[in-house]
């Protein structure tokens, strides 16, 4: 029901305090843990609050570190510091199972617990700074809640794929839009797709074997299938705790996928900023065309690095197909990489 997801309260508090009480899970006193129980606690997935509640010394050497980046106003430190909290570190063969408990390894898992702590607070700042909502509940209203879900969704969080004609006409009378990516980016949900760039992705993979990479629920798999392209959706499954990963989506992560499957196309929508499979395509010498869906910041989506490094591929942005990719305050874009003649 349109109820269901976009009038659920969705809390926001940027930069918490010891007091905040927004997180679903309860905090545990480290000082009292071990470090090997810290990390595996770390390892069950604390949010913000949860974090900052149980580590306030760490949390304030977060808080003033972001301050004074966000003061700077230097987008290349920003990006930096994006890219480094992102970073998910395992123990190595230093923390063998006997040697966990050592000053090294609860520095490592300190180290740890900042970045992360350092990743939720911009998350939560992005968020904040696209609703425009810094404290309190984010919802829509009844009204842009049921325009929302009856556009965009079969039912629940399933997507359809979107009339352009129909998303003209009732995308300009929900006053709350700029809720919805802040809303469903914590779902797994990037962008729609509508009929029409569904159509145009198929013209171009054609009769030619296609793989999506990290292709979460499958969704432009499914579409594109319907559509009559031979395509395999492919993922880590990374995203456990928040997807449902139909049947359809082979559980392999992207080299893994590309060396198994040898496609003739590839596509990946939304693809992390400064991945490092991508150059596994340019690479693969059975791909013929990649077809990538994404943002125009390059802080964002993809790694422009290996796009600008690769010598094998022509590309270019199709601006046709980029107008396709909803919504348009996304600015998405589509970029075609053909491979050179020989």
């Amino acid at each position: 029901m349109f109820t269901g997801f976009f009038t659920q309260n969705q809390c926001v508090s940027v930069f918490p305090d010891s007091k905040w009480q927004g997180d679903v899970i309860r905090s545990i006193a480290l000082n009292d843990k071990t470090p090997e129980q810290q990390w595996q606690w770390l390892q069950s997935g604390p949010g913000l609050a949860a974090l900052s509640e149980a580590c306030p010394q760490d949390w304030l050497l977060v808080r003033d570190e972001l301050a004074a980046v966000f003061a700077r106003r230097n987008p290349a430190e920003l990006k930096q510091l994006v890219e480094r909290s992102s970073q998910r570190m395992k123990p190595d063969a230093r923390f063998l199972s006997g040697e966990r408990n050592g000053r090294a390894f609860a520095d490592f898992v300190r180290t740890q617990i900042r970045q992360r702590m350092t990743e939720l607070a911009l998350r939560q700042y992005a968020f904040s700074a696209a609703t425009g909502v810094y404290q309190g509940k984010v919802r829509f209203n009844f009204f842009n809640g049921f325009l929302a879900q009856k556009l965009l969704f079969k039912h629940d969080l399933v997507r359809k794929s979107v009339s352009m004609r129909a998303f003209k006409r009732i995308w300009p009378l929900l006053w709350q839009k700029r809720l919805l990516m802040p809303l469903v980016e914590k779902h797994g949900i990037y962008c729609f797709y509508s009929r029409e760039l569904i159509a145009g992705l198929a013209r171009i993979i054609g009769q030619r074997s296609c793989l999506e990479i990290a292709a979460g629920d499958g969704t432009l798999s499914r579409f594109l299938s319907d559509e009559g392209a031979d395509i395999t959706a492919s993922d880590d499954f990374s995203w456990g705790k928040v997807l449902q990963y139909p049947e359809s989506v082979q559980r392999l992560d992207a080299a893994a996928a590309i060396a198994r499957f040898n496609p003739q196309v590839v596509i990946c929508s939304w693809p992390p900023s400064g991945n490092r499979f991508e150059k596994q395509i340019f690479r693969t010498r059975s791909v013929e065309t990649y077809i990538v869906l994404g943002s125009h910041s390059r802080f964002i989506t993809g790694n422009w690095a290996d796009y600008e490094a690769q010598t094998a591929f022509d590309w270019q942005e199709d601006a046709v197909l980029s107008k396709l990719v909803l919504p348009p305050e996304l600015k998405a874009g589509v970029w075609i990489f053909q491979r050179k003649s020989a």
